[in-house]
């Protein structure tokens, strides 16, 4: 019921817990947030000001100007001294407010990549972290920060009509599904087992969407976002369903980890205008795009003759490294483009 979401972060800067309306903001899942540090999520210029919140002075023992405070356990713990709670505050003290503004890291499609949260609270003390002293004995409860984290700007009545129909799916680095979340399931009908059992995810896309998304997919690989992408998806019951959506990296430790992709479903007329102004960019002039796919001119029908794998891996999306390029019937690498296309039944085009 809140326009926001419940943060809980240590004074060392672990978010200990998170609401799961944290993705309905951010575009981040609950379980990839738990018990990570919480400036990987916070704009570098905005670091500063978060660690002064969580140090019950507002004077925490300084950081060298550069140095990553979330990598290695090292710097991230000497940011933050055990107290006895003796030496602090009482725990219903205003000086224990806060009341501050900082930019998170947002996977939705807004333009600068980050979102200006409210974060208002207080500093409590953290029951249930069971943490020991160099020495080995019990510390007691260190305080954390107990926040609701609100946006700054309040969301346009567009985006409140909209974002009951947007889903978000996680993938693997090559775009084979890991998790799909409510929506997702019902707008295209998959159990997330159903999704995952079925390779690198490009044979839930159409044939002639197939080589744009995959543009769109080395674009994200070097920029870290794709932008809008429009294109069909295959749901259960074998019909096509255009999407707009806009995939992003996640980056754990500085290396890209997974992919969030946020779908925005559309009706057909505004998919076919999509896939008219798509078609006046493209230096050929069949919309389909299938002879340059498969570089021949075999119908979507059946391939009568092997195709060798060395002539259209230049067109599949890099080869995928999770399938180390084993090849299938006819030579075919099955995490090619076209492999993903011989996949899928004939009968749904």
């Amino acid at each position: 019921a809140l326009n926001g979401f419940v943060l809980v972060v240590t004074s060392e800067g672990l978010i200990f817990y998170s609401s799961h309306t944290i993705q309905d903001y951010l575009g981040f899942h609950q379980v990839d947030v738990m018990h990570q540090s919480v400036f990987e999520l916070i704009h570098t210029e905005d670091q500063q000001e978060f660690r002064r919140n969580l140090h019950w002075a507002l004077n925490p023992p300084h950081t060298p100007e550069g140095e990553p405070p979330a990598e290695g356990g090292k710097s991230l713990s000497s940011s933050a001294v055990a107290y006895k709670p003796d030496q602090l505050l009482p725990e219903n003290s205003s000086f224990l407010e806060r009341s501050f503004v900082c930019r998170f890291r947002c996977l939705l499609d807004n333009s600068s990549g980050f979102l200006a949260l409210n974060l208002q609270g207080r500093l409590k003390f953290l029951h249930g972290q069971n943490k020991r002293s160099e020495d080995g004995s019990a510390l007691p409860p260190q305080l954390a920060l107990f926040a609701i984290s609100t946006p700054l700007q309040p969301p346009s009545i567009l985006q409140i009509r909209t974002k009951n129909m947007i889903f978000r799916t996680k993938h693997k680095l090559d775009f084979t599904p890991l998790a799909c979340d409510a929506k997702g399931k019902i707008v295209l009908g998959y159990t997330e087992a159903e999704l995952r059992m079925c390779g690198t995810g490009y044979q839930f896309v159409h044939a002639a969407d197939m080589l744009y998304c995959a543009e769109n997919h080395v674009r994200m690989m070097k920029t870290g976002e794709s932008g809008l992408t429009v294109f069909r998806l295959l749901t259960k019951e074998n019909r096509w369903k255009w999407v707009q959506a806009n995939a992003r990296l996640v980056y754990k430790n500085g290396k890209p980890e997974y992919i969030i992709v946020t779908q925005r479903p559309l009706v057909d007329e505004e998919g076919g205008e999509h896939l008219r102004k798509r078609s006046m960019h493209l230096p050929f002039t069949f919309a389909t795009g299938e002879a340059l796919l498969y570089q021949s001119a075999y119908p979507l029908s059946g391939f009568p003759d092997p195709l060798q794998r060395k002539g259209k891996t230049s067109k599949s999306k890099k080869t995928s490294h999770s399938h180390g390029g084993h090849s299938q019937k006819d030579g075919v690498d099955p995490s090619s483009l076209l492999g993903a296309v011989m996949r899928q039944d004939k009968a749904v085009y």
